[in-house]
C-alpha cells in the first residue's frame, strides 16, 4: 500500500521526524505510523503530553489524506484522550479515510499501545487548488 505522495511529504516533515515518528505504510487514503514516547514528551503529571499525541495523530492524518496525490491540508481536527501513555511506550497511529467529497475529506486516526486505544482523532481535510505534490 504505497503510492509515494505521502512518503514524499513525510520525508520533508522535519517536525515529525525530529520526534522519531516513522512512517510504516501509506496509500489509498490510509496510513500507519510509529512513535515512542520519550522523556521530553512527558508532562508534569508524568504522562505523555496531549500535544504530542495530537501531533502524532495529525501526522498520520496528513499521510493518509496526502496519499492520493494532490496537496491536502487540515481544515480542522479534534481528539479524545482515552488512556494515558507513559515514557517508553511504543505507540502506533492507524489512519483511515472515512469519506472524500469534492475537495474535502474526513479521516479517523486511532492511537494504539499494544492494540489498546490511547486516543481517537478525527480530521477534516481540504485539497489545495493549484498545488502539486509536496517537494
Amino acid at each position: 500500500m504505497s503510492d509515494g505522495s505521502a512518503q514524499t511529504m513525510f520525508a520533508a516533515d522535519q517536525a515529525s521526524q525530529g520526534l522519531g515518528i516513522t512512517l510504516l505504510e501509506a496509500g489509498g487514503g490510509a496510513a500507519k505510523l510509529r512513535m515512542t514516547v520519550t522523556g521530553a514528551m512527558v508532562n508534569g503529571h508524568g504522562i505523555a503530553h496531549g500535544g504530542y499525541l495530537f501531533l502524532f495523530a495529525d501526522t498520520a492524518f496528513a499521510c493518509a489524506c496526502n496519499s492520493h496525490g494532490p496537496v491536502t491540508v487540515a481544515s480542522g481536527a479534534d481528539i479524545s484522550f482515552v488512556r494515558s501513555a507513559e515514557e517508553g511506550d511504543d505507540l502506533v497511529a492507524v489512519a483511515e479515510e472515512r469519506t472524500r467529497y469534492g475537495r474535502s475529506g474526513i479521516y479517523d486516526v486511532s492511537i494504539l499501545r499494544d492494540g489498546e486505544v490511547i486516543a481517537e482523532f478525527r480530521g477534516r481535510s481540504r485539497t489545495v487548488r493549484g498545488m502539486e505534490e509536496s517537494p
